[in-house]
């Protein structure tokens, strides 16, 4: 029986028709042992298919090249940088149909040694990065006194003790400010929304949503969005957040680090890339950020 579900099949046959027939006997002779013999590419498919483990194996195999997994993804209307690495497409292909993602340091291109390591819900990472997407701006945005709304719980707990920030904007010339610890970090927050009157509109839709967990625990979160004051739209902005469970508490995550990059819309090459901000982070470039 296949280790893949219905969904998983689905998207690996639409993926796997982007392949030439040679490819396709080639890659089930690899899947099969050359146990299985078969005479056609629709047989080659179905065989791939059935004594597949996993849908992240199958991802990872050699034959399933990253420029077929981005014209599927693209087909699907998942938007991912030009640039992403095949990790990365891998992982966006499996939170797209709600798989298991193995917490393994298997590279692109191995010929699959299955993992023993333990399994992540690529689903439960992606709902917990798009849920944190959401009450983190909404909770920011309500200290905004221009918005009317009534101000709910910021502070500090929402952030490790020694919490980082790296915030990089420009006045004309390109400037980084950091701060560390719980309360700085949380009163940078609060000054940009209260005191500069800066509001945020996060892109949460996949393209403007990078979500991916580290095997020691690290969630990472990245969003990309526009930052407003009052009726004028001020730019785009790009930040990074690095979330640590609270061991008092499993339902609960706090901030460690954030990176937050905020580009004038004078800044900003086109128009769709002001309407609809995109994540540009890779998977290692967002690890390198949180860690």
């Amino acid at each position: 029986m296949s280790g893949l579900s219905r969904t998983e099949q689905e998207g690996c046959r639409k993926m796997l028709g982007r392949l030439q027939a040679a490819d396709l006997i080639s890659l089930c002779d690899t899947v099969t042992n050359r146990l299985i013999v078969v005479e056609s590419a629709r047989e080659a498919m179905d065989a791939i298919l059935t004594y597949s483990q996993s849908a992240e194996e199958l991802l990872k195999r050699r034959k399933v090249q990253r420029d077929v997994i981005f014209k599927y993804l693209a087909s699907e209307n998942v938007v991912v940088p030009p640039n992403a690495e095949k990790n990365q497409l891998v992982r966006t292909t499996l939170q797209f149909w709600g798989s298991n993602v193995m917490a393994s340091t298997t590279g692109d291109n191995k010929e699959d040694v299955p993992s023993a390591t333990e399994v992540i819900s690529a689903c439960d990472v992606y709902a917990l990065g798009k849920q944190f997407g959401q009450w983190f701006y909404q909770l920011l945005n309500t200290q905004n006194p221009t918005l009317g709304q009534a101000p709910q719980d910021w502070g500090p707990q929402h952030f490790w003790e020694d919490a980082q920030l790296t915030f990089s904007y420009s006045r004309g010339v390109p400037q980084t400010d950091r701060f560390r610890g719980a309360e700085l970090v949380s009163q940078r927050f609060l000054a940009l929304v209260r005191e500069e009157r800066i509001f945020f509109c996060p892109n949460l839709e996949p393209h403007g949503l990078m979500c991916d967990a580290s095997a020691h625990g690290l969630v990472m979160v990245a969003v990309a969005g526009t930052v407003h004051r009052e009726r004028a739209c001020l730019g785009i902005f790009e930040q990074a957040f690095g979330l640590i469970r609270s061991p008092l508490d499993a339902n609960s995550w706090k901030i460690k680090t954030s990176h937050l990059k905020i580009r004038r819309q004078s800044e900003v090459a086109g128009e769709e890339e002001m309407t609809s901000p995109a994540v540009t982070y890779n998977s290692e470039e967002l690890l390198a950020l949180c860690e």
